[in-house]
């Protein structure tokens, strides 16, 4: 079990840290358009040519003839490591212009082929990864700080405190989360900045889930304020932020963690949701909701497999986390026997 969550956890990090360098592991910039190579399909790495086996892979250049793409092989382009290309920041704040990999023009890379604006969609979908990782992780956290404070204050102070939060909270979770999700961004305004989208969603995809966490927190709290070590350490005179901190809170992180863990790919599918409709993020900021809204015409939904990647990419998303909770809640259930 501890080898099992060990690899979740490299997992995870692996995949965030490929997101967090998007810019530099991406051959281009993913709003760049290549209108000459409109759904140009995934790039074929060579690595054997006239002349025989090559170390180094290699590419042809696109070219579209009638309705379909061949490769020019009059001439090779060999795929260059660590080379210099678009500008771009790391976390906002670091300027690079260094690349993993890329090819001279005029042939191109594209490993997971291009949209319907010859646009990179690897590189659109690490640069989207950024966008609906970073809601679904800040969203998780919003709703556990804030189901955290509602559930302790509920289960410590009890009375009418207990009554009107746990009510509410009931409210809230017999409501259609996805249909009240969306209802409630329709609702606000549609057309603000990418930025001002981005902390939008995450406020309300947050505030809205945070029903089911304060009920775990409650139930945590209930138990560990009525243990014997606390109501001695009350005894002698301990203070209520003493006893929560010392006492109280402890008991939490457990339920807290298997939560966070259920709750990224919830939120991360949220988001891309939302954006998937229009509601979220929008063009040209590229996001893996809105990646995919254009897979909502039938032709391009038949034609062009590749641009699925961003499904395919929630999904593995999605799987690890839930993973990493059944193995998180496990743990706990083995310790607390």
């Amino acid at each position: 079990m501890r080898t099992k969550m060990l690899i979740l956890l490299l997992a995870l990090v692996l995949l965030h840290v490929i997101v967090i360098f998007a810019g530099f592991i991406a051959p281009y910039d993913p709003g760049v358009q290549n209108r000459e190579l409109p759904y140009a399909p995934p790039t074929r790495l060579h690595f054997v040519d006239a002349s025989g086996f090559h170390l180094r892979p290699f590419v042809y250049a696109s070219m579209l003839v009638v309705d379909s793409y061949q490769e020019d092989r009059t001439h090779e382009y060999p795929v260059h490591l660590f080379v210099r290309g678009d500008d771009y920041q790391i976390l906002g704040m670091f300027r690079s212009n260094a690349h993993l990999f890329r090819v001279d023009e005029p042939a191109h890379i594209f490993l997971f082929g291009a949209d319907g604006f010859g646009r990179d969609e690897f590189s659109r979908l690490l640069y989207g990864g950024q966008i609906s990782l970073a809601a679904g992780v800040l969203a998780t956290l919003l709703s556990l700080t804030t189901g955290t404070i509602i559930g302790t204050i509920s289960g410590y102070y009890g009375k009418w405190f207990d009554e009107s939060l746990m009510g509410s909270a009931e409210l809230f979770l017999s409501l259609p989360w996805l249909y009240f999700l969306i209802a409630v961004r329709a609702f606000l305004p549609l057309h603000v900045s990418p930025a001002g989208t981005f902390l939008l969603l995450i406020c309300v995809i947050g505030l809205i889930g945070w029903a089911r966490p304060a009920r775990l927190v409650r139930g945590v709290v209930l138990s560990a304020r009525a243990r014997n070590y606390v109501s001695a350490a009350r005894g002698f005179g301990a203070s209520d932020f003493y006893l929560l901190h010392r006492h109280v809170f402890p008991e939490t992180f457990g339920v807290l963690l298997t939560q966070a863990a259920l709750l990224v790919p919830q939120y991360v599918a949220a988001e891309a949701t939302l954006s998937f409709f229009g509601l979220g993020v929008s063009e040209p900021v590229p996001s893996w909701g809105n990646m995919l809204s254009t897979l909502q015409q039938y032709n391009v939904l038949v034609s062009y497999g590749w641009l699925l990647a961003p499904a395919g990419a929630l999904v593995v998303t999605s799987v690890i986390y839930w993973w990493l909770a059944d193995a998180l809640h496990s743990r706990l259930k083995s310790h607390s026997i």
